[in-house]
C-alpha cells in the first residue's frame, strides 16, 4: 500500500505517471472543506508504518479493542 496525492480536474485524477496500474483499486479520503489537509513528514512516516503493519496482518480486531478499552 502507498500514499498518493492527486488533484481532481476535468473529471480525472491527475496522478504521477506509473503510480497506479490498470485495474488497481484505490481508496479515496476526501476532506469536507476546500482547505484539504496536509501531513507533516513525521505524520506521513507514522501513517506509512501503520499501513505496512496492516498489510502484514499486524492488526487488532475492532471488537477486541473495544473490549480492552472498556476493561
Amino acid at each position: 500500500m502507498k500514499i498518493l496525492t492527486a488533484r481532481f480536474a476535468e473529471g480525472r485524477f491527475n496522478l504521477p505517471e506509473g503510480s497506479v496500474r490498470e485495474g488497481d483499486v484505490v481508496t479515496l479520503l476526501v476532506p469536507e472543506d476546500e482547505g484539504g489537509f496536509t501531513l507533516t513528514p513525521e505524520e506521513r512516516t507514522h501513517l506509512e508504518i501503520a499501513i505496512a503493519e496492516a498489510d502484514r496482518g499486524e492488526v487488532v480486531d475492532g471488537w477486541e479493542l473495544l473490549d480492552e478499552l472498556r476493561a
